[in-house]
């Protein structure tokens, strides 16, 4: 079955939402649905969105005071309000840029090797990840998930959930970097301070940030930066929603060098150093 984790981004992204779809049927009670995702799981559940999404529809209501209707235009996904989408340590912005991947340290040469010899490890999900992937001569499909393209609404998905959250390790995660996970360019990473916050000691950086407009998203420059330049535009077409965006180090941690496992509590037992970080999640999940 980990097999199947090697056929793309829009392979994984159609199965898992006509899994949605299949319990939504079942469940005929559901009104509401957030998404939680893992590493490379987060651009799963964007491109799932992007299958789910249902184009808004005018729902009149009677004001009895003035006697007149009212109309309520609204997108759902799979015809369910959306809450939460919520990534935690996710490649957003792919694995090409330098020390996106940080076990390969910084080296570019090593970056550069392994963006040739990807596909053979990874197949289809590695060529998504480092955007060399070529479908009948179409953008790499981190590139086409940043507008509504084809049948597919990316980001019209997104706009529809009330929050949208990224939970990113500052450091010692060696398998997806903090710029990628936390949707920044390398001038816009903060300088985060040790946390003495007893319910989430973990959590060393907290910001809000607001949907940058069409105008705005033109000025900024990757190249003044240094970033490499579709990584880049794909800062600037995600930053066109709003985010919450949440860093977390475990640098303190007997097991910081497995931070990308911790963040998400993937042993009950290993890896309980992260629980912090879920409960933060809860306190903030809106229902």
């Amino acid at each position: 079955m980990f097999k199947l984790t090697l056929d793309g981004v829009d392979v994984m992204g159609e199965r898992l939402a006509d899994e949605v779809l299949e319990v939504i049927q079942r469940k005929s009670n559901l009104r509401k649905i957030s998404f939680v995702a893992h590493s490379v799981g987060g651009l799963v559940a964007r491109y799932a969105i992007g299958r789910l999404y249902r184009a808004p529809t005018r729902e009149t209501t009677k004001d009895s005071s003035t006697n007149t209707c009212k109309g309520d235009l609204r997108g759902t996904i799979g015809g369910l309000e959306a809450m939460n989408f919520i990534t935690v340590a996710t490649p957003h912005l792919g694995s090409r840029g330098n020390k996106q991947v940080p076990f390969l340290f910084g080296v570019p040469a090593f970056e550069k090797v392994a963006s040739c010899v990807i596909h053979l490890i990874f197949r289809r999900t590695g060529q998504h990840l480092f955007l060399n992937d070529d479908d009948q001569g179409r953008p790499p499909l981190l590139k086409r998930m940043l507008e509504d393209y084809g049948d597919l609404y990316f980001m019209s998905a997104l706009r529809t959930f009330k929050r949208r959250v990224l939970y990113s390790n500052v450091c010692y995660d060696h398998i997806v970097g903090w710029r990628t996970s936390c949707i920044r360019l390398d001038n816009e990473l903060p300088k985060w301070e040790e946390n003495f916050n007893g319910k989430y000691p973990h959590i060393v950086y907290e910001e809000h940030c607001k949907a940058v407009d069409a105008d705005q998203v033109e000025s900024l420059s990757a190249e003044d930066d240094g970033s490499d330049k579709i990584e880049g535009e794909l800062v600037r077409g995600l930053s066109r929603v709003s985010w919450e965006k949440i860093d977390v180090s475990f640098h303190r941690s007997r097991q910081r060098l497995a931070a990308h496992s911790i963040i998400q509590v993937k042993d009950q037992v290993m890896h309980i150093e992260g629980a912090d970080v879920i409960q933060h999640m809860i306190d903030h999940f809106l229902t």
